[in-house]
């Protein structure tokens, strides 16, 4: 077995033993592909107030200039898909991914530790985390890696578990085995099309961001436009239409991180009770949730817009 095999089984033995779904190692280098269409994409204004979604355009597609001398990017997925949902069917909607605690703690724990384990077995070498906070194109160093393929909502699907997971990298100036890329199974399905509440997916692969429910009830911090009134299925921080009808998350199985369960009490509140929540039980439930992104008046601005 040469040495690059060898580091490439204990990483992914390493990531396995985390409680990582899966890991997927490529070669960093410039996304070619991705070029075109990111800049098409920003041309078109898809990003809406997302201001940082222009910046750092050069490293957003070449590790190389994010991590100096790095050789491979390592993706890894986490399941979140929850065992339980919002009992009451009536109540403002939570995307499933804020349930618990804020992803970005859990993950950034877990890929320290990895990295270390990296440095103790194999030796010095130069890293960094990334969970969804830097400019790396998630999305397409998995698909690239072979972890499932970008669907036509642009999220990642994998065949045998779907896609209510998270996505982080590790780009290393290490040498490894690389990963081939899977096909595309979406085939004539056009269910995530069909269902998005605001026609956000303009085109197969391509969403609008600026029209999504995720970017209004998320990033948007002025007023939420009247034109969207009555449009927001009762979405009130994020929105997993176009997850919650792909064929492929008839896969999802519950995940097995207790940092992901929800607050005892989130399940059970009633339309009523986030009607008339109060920052001391905002506070509570949302102590160490990703939710605290929209702070207690970005939550009560989005409830409000959604009653009739």
């Amino acid at each position: 077995m040469s040495i690059k095999t060898k580091h490439t089984e204990l990483i992914k033995a390493e990531a396995k033993r985390l409680g990582f779904l899966s890991c997927g190692i490529s070669k960093a280098g410039f996304l070619e592909v991705e070029a075109p269409r990111l800049e098409k994409w920003l041309n078109d204004n898809r990003n809406g107030k997302m201001q940082y979604m222009e910046n750092h355009f050069d490293k957003r597609l070449d590790p190389t200039k994010l991590v100096e001398g790095s050789k491979s990017v390592i993706s890894l997925l986490l399941n979140y898909y929850p065992h339980h949902i919002q009992k009451d069917e009536k109540a403002p909607k939570l995307s499933k991914y804020a349930y618990g605690m804020d992803y970005h703690f859990v993950i950034k724990d877990k890929l320290k530790t990895l990295l270390h384990t990296i440095e103790e077995e194999i030796g010095a070498v130069e890293g960094r985390a990334f969970v969804d906070s830097a400019p790396v194109l998630d999305k397409a160093w998995a698909a690239k890696s072979g972890l499932g393929w970008v669907g036509k909502h642009s999220n990642l699907i994998t065949k045998k578990t779907g896609s209510f997971y998270f996505i982080a990298e590790l780009i290393l100036d290490l040498d490894l085995d690389y990963d081939m890329p899977t096909t595309d199974h979406c085939g004539s399905c056009t269910a995530c099309i069909d269902a998005c509440p605001t026609q956000a997916i303009v085109e197969p692969y391509v969403v609008d961001g600026s029209k999504c429910i995720s970017y209004f009830t998320i990033e948007l911090k002025e007023q939420l436009p009247t034109e969207m009134k009555g449009q927001f299925n009762d979405w009130m921080f994020g929105c997993d239409v176009c997850q919650d009808v792909c064929p492929w998350n008839r896969f999802s199985k519950p995940h097995n991180e207790p940092l992901f369960n929800p607050h005892p009490e989130l399940l059970d509140m009633s339309r009523k009770d986030w009607e008339e929540i109060t920052q001391e039980v905002f506070s509570k439930i949302f102590q160490k949730s990703a939710v605290k992104r929209t702070k207690f008046s970005g939550l009560t601005r989005n409830i409000e817009f959604l009653k009739d």
